[in-house]
């Protein structure tokens, strides 16, 4: 039996989500932002302080991940740290004004792209993409969870 990647599920939403990355890549450098920051950026843009442990369960990395991740964002400025009220043992991490000034331009980027790669597709098409990745993305979640 011949694998044919174009008729593999796995395979095309890497090839996609590769390519996606590699043009967020290409569109932030120039904003000093990363991709990778994303996940952070979005989960405290409403100004709420979560610990690093909600924020990996937010962006379903592991925790040595979001270490890293939360390490480089403190170091560009992205990030602040403080004491937890309700945990001395944790700390809360918040946007800082360099942060919340990257979320707008993060959006405009993502916003920039998703029509770039949805332009030849209808509305109904795209309704209909969103409706199936959206029961890909369950089926996957579930299998996961048992």
């Amino acid at each position: 039996m011949t694998l044919i990647r174009e008729e593999s599920a796995g395979y095309m939403t890497n090839w996609a989500a590769r390519l996606f990355f590699r043009e967020l890549e290409k569109q932030l450098a120039p904003l000093g932002i990363n991709p990778a920051y994303m996940p952070v950026l979005f989960a405290l843009s409403d100004g709420s302080a979560l610990t690093q442990k909600e924020l990996a369960d937010r962006a379903t990395v592991e925790q040595p991940t979001m270490t890293a991740t939360l390490g480089r964002m403190e170091r560009d400025g992205f990030i602040r740290r403080e004491p937890n009220p309700e945990d001395g043992r944790s700390v809360l991490v918040r946007l800082s004004e360099t942060g919340f000034e990257g979320v707008p331009q993060v959006q405009r980027v993502v916003s920039t792209i998703n029509q770039m790669a949805l332009q030849t597709l209808s509305e109904a098409e795209r309704r209909s993409f969103f409706s199936v990745m959206g029961k890909i993305i369950a089926s996957l979640e579930m299998q996961a969870s048992s």
